[in-house]
């Protein structure tokens, strides 16, 4: 067996793992990554993040001709569109073998040695990797454990056959005629709506009273009223139960509703998104001796675990589970590992619904502060501003609001819905990160014609002067 001894050891080559890589490489830490999950750059790049938004780019695309062959829009006519999801998907793994690549040429860069395979610990310093050409035996001075997490399966709707998750809803060679999404959350609405553009008839089942339960309903009525308005089916306060072959071809859905009456719906492809969980079995975390919090790794300010030298970064260490939370993280361990001052404690890490519209909340929500007369809050609608008129942006309820603090104007919130508002998200969390007040917005000049302009007039409107309302 092949023995290597290194200075850090990274386990997962997601966001995390493989941005804590880099760094440690950076600052001249000998580093192995052990990469056994979906690839260099993890679930993010390869089955999350980066495939969904390809696919959503276009299934958005495929709707501005579809709407331009039913009579026109914008003066703009087309003949019918079809689409070959075959050539779609092609396109998108072009994509994200590019990043792969990206990543790889990176991590050689910065001298980090990667290993592909699935590592197995038998202390908290020692773990073996099964790889194609044998085993190795890793030991290592600091281990930084950045598994990520995997979709959760219902034991009612095993994974499997016509049952997918979001995984396998990326490679489907061609658009389902008839899909059901059990789960209202983020990631069943971005994909149902992008097959409802596509021309698959939607139906989502949800347990909650509403979709995206997180967020509060002013942010996710625009879209309730998307989805009513292109014929989604939507089933709230609805339990999913069996699927099962339909005579008739296809499958049927078992589906208990609101008030207790059984339903059953047709369904060519069944995507469940109920959640995701921490990646915690199958690589030997109970040999390690780490405390837990409920099902992640427990970790302090620093993402060090109860271990000493054993740290933990990205969707094993708890919610929010995004990314760009995880690659922060990775960074923040690796200066520590060599020598730096630092925790983990930002202000706020901002959180984006990539639906029609999108989504953004960074900071405090209306639902934290209900019932406060200490706080200030303003929205300004995305109707009054020319450039999302100019862009068919303005007519579907969006919005920026903005929460402040009574006394001294300091900024604790702000959320957005409409269409590109994602693109607004990290002007929203530099200036919560940067500690602004109100007039701090109001006193930049925010550039014409641009949808940051909400912006800046809802923070006006705190202040009782907003321009164009």
């Amino acid at each position: 067996m092949q023995q290597i001894k290194t200075k850090v050891l990274i386990i997962g080559a997601g966001t995390g793992g493989y941005v804590a890589g880099i760094r440690c490489g950076q600052l001249g830490l000998e580093t192995v990554l052990v990469d056994g999950g979906d690839g260099l750059g993890g679930t993010c790049l390869n089955v999350g993040c980066i495939p969904s938004k390809a696919i959503i780019h276009a299934a958005g695309k495929f709707e501005t001709v579809a709407k331009a062959a039913s009579g026109g829009t914008l003066g703009i006519t087309a003949a019918a569109p079809g689409i070959d999801l075959k050539q779609t998907v092609e396109w998108k793994d072009g994509i994200v073998r590019k990043l792969n690549n990206g990543v790889a040429a990176l991590l050689k860069k910065a001298k980090v040695k990667v290993i592909k395979g699935w590592a197995n610990f038998e202390d908290a310093k020692t773990c073996v990797v099964t790889t194609d050409d044998g085993e190795v035996k890793i030991t290592a001075e600091h281990v930084i454990l950045a598994t990520g997490s995997e979709p959760v399966e219902l034991p009612f709707l095993p994974f499997g056959g016509d049952v997918i998750s979001s995984t396998e809803a990326l490679s489907l060679p061609e658009v389902p005629k008839k899909l059901v999404v059990v789960g209202g959350g983020y990631i069943g609405l971005e994909l149902g709506i992008a097959f409802r553009k596509l021309g698959a008839e939607v139906a989502i089942v949800e347990m909650a009273d509403r979709l995206l339960p997180l967020y509060d309903k002013a942010l996710t009525d625009p879209v309730a009223k998307w989805l009513s308005s292109h014929g989604v089916e939507l089933h709230l306060g609805a339990r999913a139960g069996g699927f099962g072959p339909s005579e008739q071809g296809g499958g049927k859905l078992n589906v208990t509703t609101r008030d207790g009456a059984p339903l059953q719906l047709d369904a060519d492809k069944v995507l469940v998104t109920v959640g995701r969980k921490p990646r915690t079995q199958g690589w030997g975390l109970e040999n390690m001796g780490v405390a837990m919090a409920g099902p992640f790794v427990k970790i302090d300010q620093r993402c060090a675990t109860s271990m000493k030298n054993v740290w933990a970064v990205g969707d094993l260490t708890g919610e929010p589970m995004l990314a760009h939370k995880g690659s922060a993280q990775g960074e923040v361990v690796a200066e520590i590992i060599a020598g730096h001052d630092r925790i983990f404690d930002p202000v706020t890490i901002a959180a984006v619904c990539f639906t029609e519209p999108e989504i953004v909340s960074a900071g405090v929500g209306p639902q934290d502060v209900e019932g406060r007369d200490d706080v200030i809050q303003a929205v300004f609608p995305f109707a009054a501003i020319g450039r999302a008129l100019a862009i068919e942006a303005g007519e579907d309820g969006g919005f920026v609001r903005v929460i402040a603090s009574r006394a001294d104007h300091r900024i604790l919130g702000i959320q957005a819905v409409g269409q590109h508002v994602s693109e607004l998200s990290n002007s929203f969390a530099q200036m919560l990160e940067m500690g602004a007040v109100l007039e701090d917005v109001a006193g930049v000049i925010h550039v014409h014609p641009t949808l940051g302009e909400a912006f800046h007039e809802a923070s006006l409107r705190a202040l009782g002067h907003a321009i164009h309302i």
